[in-house]
């Protein structure tokens, strides 16, 4: 069996991440596999962490939430252009774990030991956006939000004593109080420039954002392209309503709601700013630009055979 290495974020899911330690270590013995285990000690650690771990084991598994997910695929898709290859695994303890949903891997931790002794593999697609804190480029699995949704996910962040659907669901609340005017913003996509009031853009690789917003409810990792979900400016009384809609994923049924499939699009602040995240880890809270594209089947990962 392939030797992995565990990347825990002990803060993770308000500090279930490090209580969870004993049980995962105990459940993955019970399975003979062979791995280690390192913890992460600041933001961006687990980045470098992954990376070194490329060059020495075969699976690099993220034990932690979005932002950890997010940080160790990132480490390896850098250790991937040093030529250093791993397939990455996810064990949730986050809050949101809404990349591991959209990847098919169980919230369930003794599921994720399961599906880490399965050693069943398949390949995803890896998005990579330019602009904002991250000019050089940052690697995102789930998705990118730009405006209401990503004021959603600063929001939450902040709410200490709520986790889970519930902290994005209060957030989402707040936020339409605190976020009202949409940006003018220029889209290009499939040669289809468009100028628009958006309250929202959001570009998915995966299906989920907020613990429970289907943003992409028929998105797929390993498709090839991005879907896209646009929300044009309306009123706070129907976002509150667009808000139900999007937990069934129902929205697109909407006029004010946009699809779409795309292997790159550019969103460039017209008017106003972009805030904006990668798998709810901040890009910018005010940039003017951002470039995404798509790098098809660019990652392993284990999730449990179909």
């Amino acid at each position: 069996m392939s030797k992995m290495r565990l990347i825990v974020n002990p803060a993770a899911g308000g500090g279930t991440a490090g209580q969870s330690i004993p049980d995962i270590e105990r459940r993955l013995r019970e399975f003979g596999l062979q791995f280690d285990l390192v913890k992460t000690e600041r933001p961006w650690h687990a980045v470098e962490l992954a990376q070194a771990a490329a060059a020495a084991v075969d699976v690099v598994v993220a034990v932690g939430g979005d932002g950890t997910a997010n940080e160790v695929l990132n480490g390896l898709m850098l250790a991937k252009e040093a030529g250093h290859v791993a397939a990455m695994g996810v064990l949730c303890v986050g809050r949101g774990n809404d990349f591991a949903f959209g990847m098919g891997i169980p919230a369930d931790v003794a599921a994720g030991c399961q599906a880490l002794a399965g050693d069943h593999r398949g390949r995803i697609d890896v998005g990579r956006v330019r602009g904002g804190d991250f000019p050089d480029g940052r690697y995102f699995g789930n998705g990118i939000g730009i405006g209401f949704d990503a004021v959603v996910g600063f929001v939450a962040a902040k709410q200490k004593r709520l986790k889970g659907f519930i902290s994005y669901l209060v957030a989402a609340i707040k936020t339409i109080f605190l976020y009202y005017k949409a940006p003018l913003v220029r889209l290009e996509f499939d040669d289809q420039p468009m100028n628009i009031h958006a309250l929202m853009v959001s570009v998915m690789n995966g299906t989920r954002m907020g613990g429970g917003f289907m943003m992409a409810p028929d998105g797929k990792p390993d498709d090839g392209v991005f879907n896209l979900c646009i929300a044009r400016q309306v009123s706070r009384p129907r976002i509150f309503a667009l808000m139900l809609k999007f937990m069934k994923g129902t929205q697109f049924e909407h006029p004010t709601i946009t699809g779409g499939q795309t292997t790159r699009i550019v969103v460039t602040a017209i008017e106003g700013t972009l805030p904006a995240h990668a798998d709810g880890e901040t890009l910018c809270l005010k940039g003017k630009k951002l470039e995404i594209d798509i790098v098809p089947r660019a990652l392993e990962i284990i999730k449990p055979a179909p």
